[in-house]
């Protein structure tokens, strides 16, 4: 008999604890002051991927040059990376046989010339004829003629720098016999560069000249916007591109052969976008805070991409249009109820 007292007398003490135990959590989270936090829409947007190709920087200004005589190299007068003035000798080739072509055709010339002016002479006394006159005033014009190509060959026997620049190439030197279109050096203008890729074609079709593209060059950690000056309208059967050039920026330091990154938009992709202060780290894991039901917290993990300016990509654990919180206390928790700051 007094054991059965006990046991209704135990039952009823556990009861009754119980009972004040949700009583009591229930008025806690009732009493709990809503946390005042700023809210922002997860926003669905249409953004242009962007295609990394990759390039290389290249003067604008560049130039083989090569003989247009055939000779032994009498002088080379450069070396490699040499800075050379527009105008200045490079090289010099040995043909004596042109020099001989001039002596002779300069003999010819002033023989013309003598015979021209004695029998111009001698018209005007009567001792002449007119035709005997401008015959030879022919043959004058074409002593002329012929000392005048003369000295174009001879000219070509001299190799001159087209432009301000550095040697960039040089594949032979004094001695070597030089042929006709075969080169004999490179030149690089200095003083604008561009940078050239090769565009894959499915993109190229989406660009113009005149476009603006991004561009990284790795080895100075410099980024720039370049304008798209040149667009082949054929594209490479082999590596189906298309070369396309794009303008380094005057005060862009860059030297020639470089590496360059080039970002070529590609179509657009639909993304959710939250602002970057709404995801908070949590050791390996990336979380935000939603509005949920009755205006109460609700934590979700997600995963998000790359940061776009102060935008973070949500790739899962978010829908569209739900509101986030951003910068969220530090003792915020879940189901603790929130008020939206205006």
């Amino acid at each position: 008999m007094h054991s059965s007292h006990t046991l209704i007398l135990g039952c009823t003490l556990v009861a009754a604890l119980a009972g004040c135990g949700r009583q009591t959590e229930a008025d806690s989270s009732a009493a709990t002051p809503p946390v005042r936090v700023r809210l922002a829409a997860v926003r669905a947007e249409r953004i242009p991927t962007l295609n990394e190709v990759t390039g290389s920087v290249r003067p604008v200004r560049r130039a083989q040059l090569a003989p247009k005589v055939m000779g032994a190299i009498e002088e080379m007068t450069v070396t490699l990376g040499q800075r050379v003035r527009s105008g200045d000798l490079l090289a010099k080739i040995s043909a004596g046989e042109i020099g001989a072509r001039l002596a002779q055709a300069q003999a010819q010339l002033n023989g013309a010339q003598r015979d021209f002016e004695r029998e111009h002479q001698l018209l005007a006394k009567g001792a002449s004829t007119a035709d005997v006159v401008r015959g030879l005033e022919d043959r004058l014009n074409a002593s002329r003629a012929m000392v005048s190509e003369a000295k174009t060959m001879l000219g070509y026997t001299e190799i001159r720098a087209p432009f301000d620049g550095v040697i960039a190439a040089k594949s032979a030197n004094a001695g070597d016999l030089a042929s006709p279109g075969v080169p004999l050096m490179e030149i690089e203008g200095t003083g604008s560069f561009q940078v050239e890729a090769g565009i894959p074609d499915s993109l190229a079709q989406k660009l113009s000249p005149g476009a603006t593209l991004s561009v990284e060059i790795p080895a100075r950690s410099t980024f720039f916007n370049g304008r798209l000056a040149e667009l082949s309208s054929a594209a490479d059967p082999g590596a189906h591109t298309v070369l396309a050039k794009i303008e380094v920026p005057a005060g862009v330091a860059v030297n020639s052969g470089e590496f360059a990154r080039v970002m070529v938009p590609g179509d657009p992709v639909a993304m959710l976008l939250v602002p970057a202060s709404s995801v908070a780290r949590w050791g390996q894991m990336e979380r935000v805070f939603v509005a949920g039901a009755q205006n109460r917290a609700v934590l979700r993990l997600v995963t998000t991409s790359t940061p776009r300016d102060d935008q973070v990509e949500i790739l899962s654990g978010l829908d569209a249009n739900e509101r986030v919180v951003l910068d969220p206390p530090a003792g915020l928790r879940e189901g603790t109820p929130l008020e939206a700051q205006p």
